[in-house]
């Protein structure tokens, strides 16, 4: 459980006055509606953050940071090197990595960064592994990590990016799991995903108990709480605006697992990372980041939030969301006017409507999450590697009439034209 637990947060109903008091500081007005990004320089008021929370990974008892080092951009070099090391100073004590993270350099710069302090952090990492993969490969791989890692064990050890429940119930997979449990190499064990066959994924292991520990992307556009809470701003701002929240079987089962025990951790926390279009409206009283995080930590339903940190910059605003303080009035309009400026041309993670409406299987889903790692994240190479390695599926969308997705997101994103700019950056 939870160290300082907030209680479960009940909707807010925020009244005229309030909404007036959060349009004034967002600066709302008739403009919401354009769709222009109107990003700027970071921030200049300086932030003052809190310290960081620890707390307790469900039923595992292992204490850890409740904002997590993610590690997905880290390269091994001397200036991540020293970053790492920053974060640790500032109170990250948790870091979550993957054996396919820039092809083996984030294990090694973590390797490099925490010499000496392994007593002090935990770890996760992560490995795919398909049904087909035979248990003493799998047992290969880890202590590959293990040399990268520079260390003899890992706290927490995932099947990668989980998308039918094969991978978890093979058992090559529990016989790997078993046998590094009883060699002292992993700790714990779980399983992360982000696909639109998630939840699926989570029951079935669940059901199977072998999910000590979670890592799913959950930010607050699934919440149905956020959907309440910001409808007075949706409703002033919007009018009528049928926003619902479209994964509420993960909503529950993150109640459940939590209710079991099973530690749960987040990511994607950030709705896409386009926080920069928002710097135009922060003040001192926070940034879209920090409202975001803050909206997910106070969630009794999560435990810990790993997220991608880049520079010291970072660092520093995502700890001053550190600590389950539920969200302001302030957070809810920040996130509220998010979604104002991005839902329209921005996927949600995990929501999979519309996995069925292509009659020739093109990977919808997949290929805007690929897009996304390339626009939004800036990760050109891995994006164009991951489109590659699909096949390259979204040429075929030039020669189709559009028809049988137009309809199919529930939030009105224009999917060929997606998948089709898409297919232009990544090839």
């Amino acid at each position: 459980m939870k160290n300082q637990l907030s209680p479960k947060r009940r909707p807010r109903d925020y009244g005229r006055r309030e909404f007036l008091r959060m349009a004034t500081w967002l600066g709302v007005g008739g403009t919401v509606l354009s769709g222009t990004s109107q990003a700027a320089s970071e921030p200049e008021h300086p932030l003052e953050p809190s310290p960081v929370r620890r707390i307790r990974l469900g039923k595992t008892g292992v204490e850890i940071s409740d904002l997590g080092f993610g590690t997905f951009a880290l390269r091994d070099s001397d200036s991540d090197v020293a970053l790492v090391r920053y974060a640790l100073a500032r109170g990250i004590t948790h870091f979550d990595t993957a054996e396919g993270y820039q092809d083996g350099e984030s294990e090694r710069a973590l390797g490099r960064a925490l010499q000496g302090e392994r007593n002090r952090v935990t770890l996760t990492t992560k490995l795919w592994a398909s049904p087909s993969d035979r248990e003493p490969d799998l047992i290969a791989r880890l202590e590959e990590s293990l040399r990268r890692l520079r260390t003899d064990r890992v706290d927490f050890l995932l099947n990668h990016a989980v998308n039918s429940p094969e991978r978890m119930a093979s058992p090559e997979w529990q016989g790997f799991v078993a046998r590094a449990k009883r060699d002292g190499k992993i700790r714990f064990s779980g399983m992360s995903g982000h696909g639109p066959n998630l939840v699926p994924c989570l029951k079935s292991a669940l059901a199977e108990g072998q999910l000590d520990v979670v890592l799913v992307a959950y930010n607050y556009i699934q919440s149905p709480d956020f959907l309440d809470s910001a409808r007075v701003w949706i409703q002033q701002q919007l009018g009528a605006v049928d926003w619902v929240a479209l994964q509420p079987e993960l909503v529950q089962f993150l109640s459940d697992a939590h209710d079991a025990g099973v530690g749960v951790m987040t990511m994607k926390t950030l709705r896409g990372a386009r926080h920069n279009d928002m710097r135009a409206f922060e003040t001192a009283g926070g940034t879209f980041a920090q409202a975001a995080l803050r909206w997910v930590l106070s969630d009794p339903r999560v435990d810990s939030a790993m997220i991608t940190m880049r520079t010291r910059t970072a660092v520093d605003e995502y700890i001053a969301a550190s600590g389950g303080k539920s969200p302001t009035g302030e957070d809810v309009a920040f996130l509220a006017r998010y979604e104002a400026l991005n839902r329209s041309t921005q996927c949600i993670q995990g929501c999979g409507a519309c996995v069925q409406s292509c009659p020739l299987g093109v990977p919808i889903s997949e290929i805007l999450r690929v897009g996304m790692y390339q626009r939004d994240y800036g990760e050109d190479v891995i994006a164009r590697r991951a489109y590659a390695e699909m096949g390259r599926p979204g040429s075929v969308c030039q020669s189709c009439s559009g028809t049988p997705c137009a309809e199919a997101c529930p939030t009105g994103l224009p999917i060929q034209s997606e998948i089709l700019a898409a297919t232009r950056r990544l090839t």
